[in-house]
């Protein structure tokens, strides 16, 4: 069992003084958090992409070079890219650069994104949500395959043999499929035999089970030995010192997130009850003091059959500096040494 840290880069306004976190030093803070992530021996950790103001994270690759230089051991990647809204040849050449830089430490999770602001932004049709993603990573997969490539589809000028370059350090390069609950996401994985990242950010993580199964049985059918079907997760969490401080430290800013989003989509605004019940034993987040996240790893590893990796996203627009780099170390120095006989 490996475990890493995921982050949004959320805007973030201090709790103790009300002040507002210039974007400058929010990068300084997140590039701390990643170098403390890796000097207390965490796994990996993950930048998502977002095209929204309450986010810093529209350009992961800059971000992961920067902390490629100032980390040794961690391995790095995207949390997801969203493929679907960009151009695979300059996707694979950003993240082939990266494995460059870091000597081999990039994984490249790609996927279609929770928020759709993407798409106008960069001239696409939500019409075509399900047949862009299948198209560019048909041609995000045969670019790892062949440095010479021919292909043609209806969303990007055709290629006639041109050489994508550079090539990556490792061989092939990491490509995950990060999905949610579409059943067709789960299968088209396990079909192609790419790794999966389950992203669990509601309801319980044991509902994933039938799901994952899918994904292993399609792969198995396609072909694919079960050690290419490999499974993450990507799950709301954090880590203090007692459940309670854990609790009362990440409410105010969960709260504000998601009556943001409940907002935008027309849902009833989120209650601490609501939170509580998300947060306990079967819940979707992973939080609490060392002892009760490295129960809850155990126990959701073994409800869906295993599971290879989770990172804990603890993107939060309320939470101080100091307390998330706490949460970071002791998710490294305390819970991972629980879990890493898993």
């Amino acid at each position: 069992m490996h475990l890493g840290v995921d982050s949004f880069v959320s805007a973030v306004t201090d709790p103790s003084t009300g002040r507002v976190v210039g974007p400058a030093e929010r990068m300084a803070h997140l590039l701390e958090e990643i170098a403390l992530a890796d000097r207390v021996g965490l796994y990996s950790f993950g930048i998502g992409e977002h095209h929204r103001p309450e986010y810093y994270d529209s350009a992961p690759p800059v971000i992961l070079a920067a902390a490629a230089a100032r980390t040794s051991r961690i391995r790095l990647g995207s949390a997801v890219a969203v493929l679907s809204a960009a151009d695979p040849v300059r996707v694979f050449q950003q993240f082939a650069t990266l494995d460059l830089v870091s000597g081999g430490r990039i994984d490249l999770v790609v996927g279609r994104g929770s928020f759709t602001e993407a798409f106008p932004l960069f001239g696409l049709s939500l019409r075509d949500y399900d047949e862009l993603f299948d198209e560019k990573l048909d041609l995000l997969l045969r670019i790892r395959e062949s440095e010479h490539v021919t292909w043609s589809g209806r969303h990007r000028p055709p290629l006639t043999g041109q050489g994508v370059y550079p090539r990556p350090l490792q061989d092939p390069l990491p490509i995950w499929v990060g999905v949610g609950g579409s059943p067709e996401s789960f299968v088209r994985a396990g079909l192609l035999g790419l790794p999966l990242m389950v992203a669990i950010i509601g309801g319980e993580p044991r509902q994933f089970a039938p799901l994952v199964d899918l994904y292993r049985r399609a792969g198995a059918e396609a072909g694919h030995p079960p050690e290419a079907l490999r499974v993450g997760l990507h799950v709301f969490g954090f880590v203090a010192e007692s459940t309670r401080a854990a609790a009362d430290t990440i409410y105010p800013g969960w709260h504000e997130m998601f009556t943001k989003v409940s907002r935008e989509r027309g849902f009833a605004e989120p209650t601490r009850a609501q939170f509580d019940a998300t947060s306990g034993p079967d819940g979707a987040f992973f939080m609490g003091d060392p002892d009760t996240v490295a129960t809850k790893i155990e126990r959701v590893s073994g409800q869906l059959g295993g599971v290879e990796r989770i990172s804990l996203q603890m993107t939060n627009p309320r939470l101080a500096h100091a307390d998330l780099l706490r949460g970071i170390e002791l998710l490294g120095t305390e819970v991972a040494p629980r879990v890493a006989s898993l």
